[in-house]
């Protein structure tokens, strides 16, 4: 993966940590990787648990950036999701799977669109 990418991939990252935060979610983990993936973020809004994939693009010529989050990388996240359950104490939290796209207009401005509950487990 190019330099490039991986800034615009941390570039949207911060956007949506920050959008998470003035929906009044709380930020658990950032990047938490396993031995069977890695999830953006964590968070937890009220009694859920939010396993959050964040794809940011620069435009839609090769999609949109939901659509990348395709069935393979959802048994992937579900899998890490998994992991975290068994080795933090969020017993008393509803998992939930979302999905945060971001369109990059410019290095200044971020096109968010958040996708609650984006998948489950079936």
């Amino acid at each position: 993966m190019t330099q490039q990418r991986l800034a615009l991939g941390k570039w949207g990252e911060e956007h949506a940590v920050a959008f998470l935060l003035e929906q009044g979610c709380k930020i658990l983990a950032r990047n938490y990787r396993t031995p069977v993936g890695e999830i953006d973020i964590v968070a937890s809004k009220r009694k859920e648990l939010l396993f959050v994939e964040v794809k940011t693009r620069r435009g839609c010529s090769f999609g949109l950036p939901q659509e990348a989050v395709g069935a393979r990388k959802q048994q992937q996240i579900i899998r890490t999701a998994q992991w975290y359950l068994q080795q933090e104490k969020t017993a008393k939290l509803q998992p939930r799977f979302d999905v945060i796209a971001i369109l990059c207009q410019s290095d200044q401005i971020a096109e968010i669109q958040h996708f609650p509950n984006a998948f489950g487990l079936s």
